[in-house]
């Protein structure tokens, strides 16, 4: 994994090297390792995940086929973004 830093921005490059961590679930990883686990448990661990595997992508090939429909997106609130948090916390009053 590689993570390039850009005009000396340390913090920018942390964050996206935690979002790839993230999406490569090396967290998930790292927390599972903590302890033992028993080969029984792990099979079945593994075979569950198999099956919500397989259940999300037959999910998302009938929502492309038209079998099902796609679920509601929620629409977001700017109010709520981080630059709008970001402009309140420096002070700056829109208007």
């Amino acid at each position: 994994m590689q993570v390039f830093v850009r005009d000396n921005n340390v913090e920018q490059a942390l964050r996206i090297l935690k979002k790839k961590m993230q999406r490569e679930g090396v967290f998930r990883e790292m927390r599972r390792a903590r302890f033992y686990e028993k080969p029984s448990v792990k099979a079945a661990r593994e075979k569950s995940e198999a099956i919500r595997r397989a259940h999300k992508l037959a999910r998302k090939q009938a929502i492309r086929e038209g079998l099902i429909a796609a679920p509601v997106k929620k629409p977001r609130d700017p109010s709520k973004g981080l630059k709008a948090q970001l402009s309140n916390a420096s002070g700056t009053t829109q208007g």
